[in-house]
């Protein structure tokens, strides 16, 4: 029998004012706002990393306050990617793992790294900066421990010996190469399918899982999903999840033969500002592929 990969479909923060009293209930304390989301969504994106350094009390709290089968997705911090630009980054890079995001345990899903429009594809930069990455928790505690003296709280437990997935998101037309491709493929990240009006929309396939994000339909960030789109996506993902590819795919290299095992998909609605769109969205995504979904995900209101 053919298997199908899991699916999370979910959105990417949760601490929005314009939210409140209409994704939230009215009233709702703003603290109980992750656990509320987490019901109705099998994962969520935690931004704050990529402004800062968390807290290692605070990746537990995030732990505690989520269901036993949630999954969060870590944005890796814009130190290493947007100020650095991956130079010189081995020390940061440890601060980061070293942060407290292990203390999610089995709630620690992929690590996504987003790069900024201005910055081209350099082979050398980006295959040092892949062979410095964890794939287990393992790895990410030998890295930890090297965390130097500007992390005051440093995080170095693990709850066993997990996989550490981690996903690209590219910005400039430069990365649409095969080298770029293959480089990803070797060291098993997978190249973010990132649906937006302004930057490359790429499918190709480089690991055993996918990660899309749907930034909006026309404009950044804002705009919503229709019917139309729905339906799209869905088909999309019901053809990774199952192993192969969707029709028409958007590539950079040849496509890769079916994966019997399946493949898990990810997707976060990025369409979070002024209008109530991401966790709409989400839900009507959801309604579509629930016969793929555990019974625990929950629509959307």
């Amino acid at each position: 029998m053919k298997k199908t990969g899991a699916v999370r479909i979910g959105i990417s923060g949760w601490t929005y004012a314009p939210w409140r009293g209409q994704f939230y209930p009215e009233g709702l304390p703003q603290k109980q706002e992750l656990s509320y989301a987490a019901r109705h969504f099998r994962s969520i994106e935690i931004n704050g990393t990529f402004y800062g350094l968390q807290k290692p009390e605070s990746f537990g709290r995030w732990r505690d306050e989520t269901p036993d089968d949630f999954v969060f997705a870590v944005k890796g911090p814009r130190f290493l990617t947007h100020v650095r630009r991956l130079k010189e980054i081995e020390a940061p890079l440890a601060n980061f793992f070293a942060s407290g995001l292990l203390r999610l345990g089995p709630k620690l899903g992929p690590v996504l790294w987003q790069f900024p429009a201005n910055m081209s594809f350099d082979p050398d930069r980006f295959e040092n900066f892949l062979s410095l990455l964890p794939h287990d928790h393992d790895a990410a505690i030998t890295l930890a421990k090297r965390h130097d003296e500007r992390l005051k709280q440093a995080w170095l437990k693990s709850d066993g010996h997990q996989p550490i997935r981690h996903a690209f998101e590219i910005r400039n037309d430069s990365f649409r190469s095969a080298e770029f491709i293959e480089m990803l493929r070797r060291h098993k990240a997978a190249l973010v399918c990132a649906d937006t009006v302004k930057w490359p929309l790429l499918m190709d396939i480089t690991a055993d899982f996918i990660y899309c994000r749907l930034h909006g339909s026309e404009q950044l960030y804002v705009s919503g999903y229709e019917d139309q789109a729905l339906d799209l996506w869905a088909e999309r993902i019901r053809a990774w999840a199952q192993g192969g590819e969707p029709e028409n795919a958007t590539r950079a290299v040849a496509p890769l033969p079916a994966r019997a095992k399946g493949r898990d998909v990810y997707l976060y609605f990025d369409n979070t500002d002024k209008k109530l769109r991401a966790p709409v969205d989400a839900g009507h995504l959801s309604e579509r592929l629930a016969d793929l979904m555990p019974h625990s995900q929950r629509k959307a209101a």
